[in-house]
């Protein structure tokens, strides 16, 4: 089985390629919607966070108070990476089932999109990274599409991984500046190329 891991900063579009993969019949992992179904209810993760953080940074359903932890993991470092950590740990857990589901499924290409490209998790089971970029001006542009404040947007950039850090890590990057079309043009090229040259046919791309 083929594992892709697409990665990039917010703001980027890494999400965005992930879906036209999606789109286009390829099986994705998703870490942000693993984290965002275990903080969403009480349970060993958050029951963990608590731990760490203080019980004040759940809600009366013993599920992560999103809005708290932002404001403090997005200015203090330190508290980003202790969240981080405990979250991962319990993320990659969820992630190795699926990949072993889809071992035994016999599944011949699969996405993991993943933020962070940690090594444990992430880099040790991707047989091709595609990390995603775009310009600062653009990126800020669309975090503000969200309803993210500049400075909010400008803090978390600044916590993440650089973009050339990102494109270190990563066999293709994808310069996410233009259209969408533009976009699909790009991950089309590349998803022709690289499962192509290993036969494993993606219909999606049939109509590319």
């Amino acid at each position: 089985m083929f594992v892709l891991g697409i990665t990039g900063g917010i703001g980027t579009g890494k999400s965005t390629v992930a879906m036209i993969l999606r789109a286009w019949g390829l099986p994705v992992i998703d870490a942000d919607a693993i984290a965002h179904e275990l903080t969403s209810r009480a349970g060993e993760t958050t029951a963990k966070i608590a731990l760490q953080l203080g019980d004040a940074f759940l809600d009366d359903k013993g599920a992560l108070d999103r809005r708290k932890v932002a404001a403090i993991a997005f200015s203090q470092k330190k508290i980003l990476d202790q969240l981080s950590a405990i979250i991962h740990q319990d993320v990659v857990h969820v992630m190795d089932e699926r990949l072993e589901q889809a071992r035994r499924k016999k599944i011949k290409a699969l996405v993991l999109d993943v933020p962070i490209p940690v090594e444990r998790g992430f880099l040790d089971v991707c047989d091709q990274v595609w990390a995603v970029t775009a310009r600062r001006d653009i990126r800020l542009e669309r975090l503000g599409l969200r309803g993210m404040s500049q400075e909010e947007a400008i803090r978390r950039m600044s916590v993440q991984m650089t973009p050339e850090e990102y494109a270190d890590l990563a066999a293709h990057v994808i310069e996410n500046n233009g259209s969408l079309l533009d976009l699909e043009n790009q991950v089309g090229s590349l998803l022709e190329l690289e499962l192509g040259r290993r036969g494993i046919p993606v219909p999606g791309l049939a109509a590319f």
